[in-house]
């Protein structure tokens, strides 16, 4: 069945490990009846891929990363798209945007979108951009050249980093609108100038992947140094979240609670914390694992005591929204220790479901550690509220229904 049009669906890049949220959302579009064409921004950097991604039928383009490597793709489609009708107000909100950010990434972004129209997709009749930031610029240019209306999904990092202006004028170009968390929501409704545009949906999880985990814990207490508490983090080693108030934490733990710390992820502070963890004296109780595909941390989730993340607002205002794994994690009946920022507070509730503090304070971190170190019983509680909330509040088909809805709306309205 296909609902209508093709969707192309634009993204900054494709396949990525850290973004199973995206595979999963356009996974189950498909399956919900949707023809979609994927074109990305920049080539796939990992080295490994997620199921999801090998069950994806979309086909998969790219467009030139850097103009000055593909000049003459950049010239033709310059050369082809001058002559559409759009291509004067694409132009002029160029420029407008150009003086207020003069910067190469903001050329690039206008060569993209001409390459992006002048090789459309065969039947293509909606763009669909993820991420505000530099993808909603392409997709907003693209869309002024070619008539072809456009939506976003917008997310965390790239609401928070991107200047006022810059968000309230893409909402005003594009038709709708979703972001995943209410801290998101309230911002971009803040700058939408009284138009209706966006819309809350929670990502969820695919709970066929997730199935309840109906194994027993050990009741570890952290008093056996044979047999320590096993603490569990999974995601990129950057600045956003938090791993070095983590690690301050730990190093915080008093010597006669045994514990070890597994991470899961890759990330450019990698190497910057293994040197924090030797400095602290941790090293030997801690294992980075690198990137893995969903399949492994899985496992991980099943064989570990508790799931910790110390996330923050670093200095230029980038944060997380609701990371995918608090949710992975909680589905599997897995505590969380980690702390309010953003959109976790709208999972979690600190002492009904997870435990939660304050961003940057380390000792407030280890007080949460300790204490659900050695409370298996709390450990067992909590991880079921925690489970409890996700399977009912935070399936994927939720936001599906959310999407299919906005589209069909949308294209009724337009005639599409």
């Amino acid at each position: 069945m296909n609902r209508t049009g093709k969707i192309v669906v634009l993204l900054k890049g494709y396949p990525r490990l850290s973004e199973t949220f995206i595979a999963q959302e356009l996974l189950g579009l498909e399956r919900a009846g949707f023809e979609l064409e994927i074109v990305a921004m920049r080539r796939p950097t990992d080295k490994k891929r997620h199921p999801v991604h090998d069950e994806i039928r979309a086909r998969v383009s790219y467009l030139p990363e850097y103009l000055h490597e593909e000049p003459f793709r950049v010239l033709k489609a310059l050369w082809t798209t001058c002559r559409r009708p759009g291509f004067g107000k694409a132009l002029s909100s160029f420029w407008k945007d150009l003086r207020r950010d003069f910067s190469r990434n903001r050329f690039r972004r206008f060569g993209q979108a001409a390459v992006l129209v002048a090789e459309w997709p065969e039947g293509g009749k909606w763009l669909h951009a993820h991420f505000i930031h530099t993808p909603a610029s392409v997709a907003r240019y693209a869309s002024e050249i070619s008539g072809i209306p456009w939506s976003i999904s917008a997310h965390a990092k790239d609401i928070w980093t991107s200047k006022d202006w810059d968000l309230a004028e893409k909402l005003q170009s594009a038709d709708w609108g979703v972001t995943c968390t209410r801290v998101g929501y309230e911002k971009l409704s803040s700058l939408s100038g009284g138009r209706e545009v966006m819309h809350l949906s929670y990502h969820g999880l695919d709970l066929d992947r997730f199935p309840h985990f109906d194994g027993q814990r050990p009741r570890r207490d952290g008093s056996d140094p044979a047999d320590p508490v096993r603490v569990l983090s999974v995601g990129r080693a950057v600045k956003k979240k938090g791993y070095d108030v983590l690690l301050k934490a730990f190093a915080r733990l008093p010597a006669s609670l045994h514990w070890q710390f597994t991470h899961i992820g890759g990330g450019d502070e990698l190497a910057s914390l293994k040197a924090l963890a030797g400095e602290l004296g941790i090293s030997d109780q801690i294992t980075w694992k690198g990137s893995m595909d969903q399949r492994d941390v899985l496992a991980h989730y099943h064989e570990s005591d508790l799931f910790a993340l110390a996330c923050r607002i670093t200095v230029d205002g980038d944060r997380d929204g609701l990371p995918n794994v608090l949710v992975e994690a909680a589905s599997q009946r897995l505590v969380a220790v980690s702390t309010t920022v953003s959109g976790i507070s709208e999972l979690f509730v600190d002492g009904e479901n997870a435990l939660l503090v304050e961003s940057e304070d380390p000792e407030a971190l280890a007080g949460a550690l300790q204490r659900v170190m050695t409370d298996p019983d709390l450990r067992e509680r909590l991880g079921a509220a925690a489970e409890a909330r996700v399977r009912k509040d935070f399936d994927h088909h939720n936001s599906i229904h959310d999407l299919d809805r906005l589209f069909r709306g949308a294209w009724a309205r337009r005639g599409i």
